[in-house]
């Protein structure tokens, strides 16, 4: 078996995560939070596109995880950005950190906003 060691350049994977927490490059962030290109912020939710409209020109796609669940995301959230050009993948939060953190390793120019387990 070969193994490699995954270097993520400027962005920071999602190291791993728990009741109302991620630890993020190696800082726990509680709450829901989302990690764009530019860093990890914290994110107000559903009602909160505009965190995500600043990176349009960064990200071809954004998971969202819906918790320890999955559930659909508001259609006026899909929407707003799948009209700004980004595709938009709802998963629970467990699935969406891993798929991110491979999407990541691979270079591909990715975001995840996550709502807590």
């Amino acid at each position: 078996m070969r193994l490699n060691e995954i270097e993520y350049n400027d962005a920071v994977p999602i190291d791993g995560y728990g009741p109302g927490f991620f630890r993020i490059g190696g800082q726990v962030v509680e709450g829901p939070v989302i990690v764009l290109p530019s860093g990890v912020k914290s994110w107000g939710g559903y009602d909160d596109t505009a965190t995500i409209l600043e990176q349009t020109d960064h990200v071809d796609v954004l998971f969202v995880g819906t918790g320890a669940e999955i559930a659909h995301a508001p259609a006026d959230f899909r929407k707003a950005l799948e009209d700004a050009g980004i595709g938009v993948e709802v998963m629970a939060s467990p699935a969406a950190c891993r798929t991110y953190n491979v999407l990541l390793s691979e270079g591909r120019r990715i975001a995840v906003a996550l709502l807590p387990v």
